[in-house]
């Protein structure tokens, strides 16, 4: 049987059986929403991609109407069945389609017509299905179409050391399965938008979070040797001069140094060394029992003697693989405290330490329990210029532009910290990055975790790093390291 004689039957059907106001309005979405994508796609590579600055254009340009398209191709074959089944059922249908004269110029014409659509159809879905893919992969598309729900997250974001880095580098990763699994799960927080049915505050840490082996140390390497680089830490007292103090350390990051293991990445993440740990709240805040591997393979378990976890809690605990989320565990979507963020814009000369008892009176207004953003904004504004009026009206003569710039950061931080509508305030996000704030370190280095033979994971100070100033004004060490 020769290719024509199989084909031209069923051409025959599907020109019979296509004519029904089904199929042809399959026809119209597909035509339509193949015009409308195929223009965005020229406009965007002549005018940029940069010109799509609407949040919600990428869900109508890279979702809807590719879903329009599909729809409109299903029609088409879905309206000719349709068509054949109810001329079926009246007994109508011919036994013979009628034929098609393709010595006609007209119907070879009209049939190379179809199968160049067709192809065009299937180039169209193919980079359609790809754009779709490649936008809810977008910063755009995680940051600002769900705007409430990951205004938090996505508001730290553009102020970290990632925000050039996608989301999914770090949610996502390489590889199809986790591809996969992102969607599938993308699919149930759609649903979980639309309805609200989301909770509030986003629970961290993210329990389906891919191992930072591969994510994390795609880019950074654990076992590179760091050595002891030095941290300084500035301060502002809540007194009359905004008082300066500032603390100086010298971490003891180290790393792998030939066959021995130096500081703190030295002794966790060295090649050979293995940590687990079981922690029985959501939070992993609260941990019982740890068990560390030496590169030479030996294991000791520590226990707790503060933590009285019974064996079933510890059974149902969560039995983790350390890695470096672990401690750095807001790399990316971190929160400040209000001293933290005060400290550091007075640092930056972002606040003026000139205006009397600022960083006092801004803690005040920050830590104040307002209903939403925009009143916040108002009152912190207010707080501050009713005090400055009240009792420094003469440094609201003489400084009133350090201090409307100084009443604008505070504003500043108190949007990118706290969000009212998802009740995220302050603290709401534990960072386990040091032992300041919260426990941090001192989940395990707290001097109760004790194995068998009496060892204790270690809580001094200097097993992690050496305090070369503390609170000082000026300390003489910055300048002999040259910092100063």
């Amino acid at each position: 049987m020769s290719l024509s004689s199989r084909v031209v039957p069923w051409v025959r059907s599907a020109a019979f059986l296509s004519q029904n106001w089904v199929t042809l309005l399959g026809a119209v979405l597909t035509t339509t929403s193949a015009i409308s994508m195929i223009a965005f796609w020229v406009f965007e590579i002549v005018v940029g991609g940069g010109a799509l600055t609407y949040p919600y254009a990428g869900i109508i340009l890279f979702l809807a109407l590719p879903a329009v398209f599909v729809i409109g191709l299903l029609l088409i074959p879905i309206g000719a069945g349709w068509r054949h089944h109810r001329l079926w059922a009246r007994g109508e249908l011919p036994k013979k389609y009628p034929e098609l004269d393709f010595n006609d110029p007209g119907y070879r014409r009209a049939t190379a017509l179809v199968g160049y659509l067709t192809l065009i159809n299937i180039v169209i879905f193919t980079v359609a299905s790809y754009r779709g893919a490649q936008y809810t992969d977008s910063v755009r598309f995680c940051g600002n179409t769900c705007h409430t729900v990951m205004q938090p997250e996505y508001t730290a974001y553009l102020g970290s050391p990632h925000s050039r880095v996608e989301c999914v580098q770090c949610h996502i990763g390489p590889g199809a399965s986790w591809f996969v699994r992102s969607k599938v799960s993308g699919v149930k927080q759609v649903f979980a938008v639309l309805f609200h049915d989301y909770p509030e505050p986003i629970p961290s840490p993210v329990e389906s979070l891919r191992p930072a082996r591969a994510t994390c140390e795609q880019c950074h390497w654990p076992q590179r040797f760091l050595g002891n680089p030095i941290v300084v830490i500035d301060h502002y007292a809540p007194d009359q001069d905004n008082t300066s103090s500032t603390t100086v350390l010298m971490m003891k990051v180290g790393g792998p140094t030939g066959n021995q293991t130096e500081g703190i990445h030295g002794h966790h993440v060295s090649p050979g060394v293995e940590i687990t740990y079981t922690a029985t709240d959501a939070k992993r805040q609260v941990i019982p029992e740890v068990t560390r591997t030496d590169p030479s393979g030996k294991t000791t378990v520590y226990i707790s003697t503060d933590i009285k976890a019974t064996p079933a809690q510890l059974a149902a605990g969560e039995h983790r693989l350390m890695d470096c989320m672990d401690c750095h565990n807001r790399p990316t979507h971190t929160f400040q405290l209000p001293s933290q963020a005060l400290d550091q814009a007075m640092f930056r000369g972002l606040v003026s330490t000139n205006l009397p008892f600022f960083k006092k009176q801004a803690l005040a207004a920050l830590e104040v329990n307002y209903p939403d953003g925009q009143t916040a904004r108002r009152r912190i504004a207010e707080a501050l210029q009713n005090f400055y009026a009240a009792s420094y009206p003469n440094v609201v003569s003489s400084q009133r532009s350090q201090l409307d710039t100084a009443i604008g950061e505070v504003q500043a931080i108190y949007s990118r910290n706290v969000f009212p509508d998802m009740n995220v305030t302050w603290g709401t996000y534990i960072n386990d990055l040091g032992h300041m704030d919260w426990p941090g370190c001192f989940r395990c280095h707290d001097g109760s975790h004790v194995s068998k033979d009496g060892k204790t994971i270690p809580n001094d100070c200097d097993s992690c790093h050496h305090i070369l100033a503390m609170d000082e004004h000026n300390p003489k060490v910055l300048s002999d390291l040259g910092i100063q």
